[in-house]
């Protein structure tokens, strides 16, 4: 990723994030008086895509600032790729092809009859994401609770924001395999709260999918790596590298996009909502990598591990029948968290005014 030689204000980085705004609320206008054929539930069409908008944006500061971790290592070349490509998946992909895939995967109907669903009989296919909530929360969360732990769970790092919980973690990080032992441990645990028989196997089993994903991500990763030193192949920080953003942006969309059902059944809202909310993340995500904001706030990533590590438990959770935790809060909780851990970083910074930035 090239950068220029003035620096770009705040603004500047929002440019294609606004303008997604304008269209995706007109669109959301539209949508609504073609539906509803008055200026009431044209509003109200338009009031639900903004709300959910801010919504994913609440949910996203984390996913932005992870973005930025991972693409500061990656070659640029798969830098702009994933700013473009990835925008692509994560809108239309995430977005709007997923849910249309678990409906024709729980339905047992084709991808035009699933459309024809979302289109005609919303209720229906909210039932139908409704009821596919546990078994993605399950693969959702097991994938996001490796991504936590291995940050934490790290013998590099050397920067401790919670000292008690971080040292111990790196202290014990030689030990192979812990933090899968304790997302298997912490996952049977859960399984033990669910209805025994199909639920109990249904969410153990999708827990094993999401921990073999990511091991099968990082092992990708590894050997593209290991490859680039041997052959003259540009994969370093590369397609192992998209693939894990791709797979974390999958995971820390289907809570929002299942979550969005509560405000909307229409598909075309929520995908338009949520697509507002996904161009911020990546406008936030360059803007994190160009002006090295993770170097400058040292705890700022560990305020965003902690988040996910927090959604990931959340996850969990809600997979027990009768349990629901508001997306609102979800979202919220993420956002103090980072909030206090920019605070911290401040801090730190003003009373090491002479240190070099760094972070993790």
């Amino acid at each position: 990723m090239t950068t220029s030689s003035a620096p770009k204000s705040t603004l500047s980085y929002l440019t294609w994030a606004f303008a997604a705004t304008v269209i995706g609320l007109a669109l959301g206008a539209w949508l609504g008086w073609s539906t509803t054929g008055t200026l009431g539930g044209t509003a109200s069409v338009f009031f639900i895509c903004a709300v959910l908008a801010v919504l994913e944006i609440s949910l996203s500061f984390d996913n932005a600032i992870v973005n930025a971790n991972k693409l500061k290592t990656m070659d640029p070349v798969w830098q702009r790729r994933f700013l473009t490509w990835g925008i692509l998946i994560a809108v239309f992909g995430m977005r709007i092809i997923f849910p249309l895939l678990i409906v024709v995967i729980a339905a047992n109907v084709g991808p035009w009859a699933a459309i024809v669903m979302a289109a005609a009989e919303p209720e229906q296919y909210a039932a139908i994401m409704h009821d596919a909530h546990m078994p993605i929360a399950a693969f959702g969360g097991t994938f996001l609770m490796m991504v936590a732990l291995s940050f934490f769970f790290d013998h590099e790092k050397d920067i401790h924001w919670v000292p008690g919980v971080e040292a111990w973690a790196q202290r014990y990080s030689s030990i192979k395999g812990l933090e899968i032992a304790f997302v298997l441990v912490v996952s049977l645990l859960i399984s033990r709260l669910l209805p025994e028989g199909a639920d109990r196997y249904t969410f153990v089993l999708c827990c094993v999918y999401g921990l073999l994903t990511f091991l099968l991500v990082e092992v990708l990763g590894a050997f593209l790596d290991k490859s680039q030193e041997t052959a003259n192949a540009a994969a370093k920080g590369g397609l192992g590298a998209f693939l894990y953003l791709e797979v974390l942006d999958a995971s820390f969309s289907f809570d929002g996009v299942i979550g969005a059902f509560a405000l909307s059944q229409n598909l075309f809202i929520i995908a338009i909502g949520l697509g507002i909310g996904a161009m911020y993340v990546r406008s936030m995500t360059i803007m994190l990598v160009e002006r090295g904001t993770l170097a400058q706030y040292r705890y700022l990533e560990h305020g965003a591990f902690y988040a996910i590590l927090i959604l990931s438990i959340i996850m969990y959770v809600q997979a027990i029948p009768g349990v629901h935790i508001p997306e609102v809060f979800t979202g919220l909780g993420g956002a103090c968290l980072i909030g206090i851990a920019l605070w911290s970083s401040i801090r730190w910074n003003r009373s090491n005014p002479d240190a070099e930035p760094q972070a993790h």
